[in-house]
C-alpha cells in the first residue's frame, strides 16, 4: 500500500513540474521597454496567442500605437522563404495579435511600433515545435 501511495504522490508532483509558463521576451525598441508573450513554451505549428505590452521612458503604458507582427522563416534548400504579417487588437493595456505558424524550425519575429510618425521594431527568433 505504502509503494503504491508513493507512485502517486510522484506521479502528481511530477505532472505539476511539467506545465510550462508562457514563453516571454522583454528587449528595448528605441524609446520603449516591449515584453512579449506567447501563450505556448515552446511556441507550435498552428495557432500561438501573442499578448504585446509597451511602456515609454517613464514606465507609462503605450496605448496609442499601432502595432504590427512581421513573422518569417528564411529559405533553407528546396523551400521557398515563408513571410507573414498580423495586425494586433488593443485590450486591457496589451495589443494581442494571434501567429499561425505554418511549420516547426527558427523563425525571426519582428514587432513593430509605429507612434507619432516615427517606427521602432523589436526583433526576436524563436524555435517552433
Amino acid at each position: 500500500m505504502k509503494k503504491i501511495f508513493m507512485a502517486i504522490i510522484v506521479l502528481v508532483l511530477s505532472a505539476s513540474f511539467a506545465y510550462a509558463k508562457d514563453y516571454m521576451v522583454m528587449k528595448q525598441a528605441g524609446d520603449y521597454m516591449v515584453h512579449v508573450t506567447i501563450d505556448k513554451n515552446p511556441p507550435v505549428a498552428g495557432d500561438n496567442q501573442m499578448q504585446i505590452s509597451i511602456q515609454d521612458k517613464s514606465g507609462a503604458d503605450v496605448t496609442d500605437a499601432t502595432v504590427d507582427v512581421d513573422y518569417s522563416m528564411p529559405a533553407m534548400m528546396g523551400m521557398p522563404a515563408m513571410n507573414y504579417k498580423t495586425t494586433t487588437e488593443m485590450k486591457d493595456k496589451k495589443y494581442n495579435a494571434v501567429l499561425k505558424f505554418s511549420m516547426s524550425g527558427a523563425w525571426n519575429i519582428a514587432v513593430k511600433i509605429t507612434r507619432a510618425g516615427k517606427t521602432q521594431t523589436m526583433k526576436f527568433n524563436v524555435d517552433v515545435s
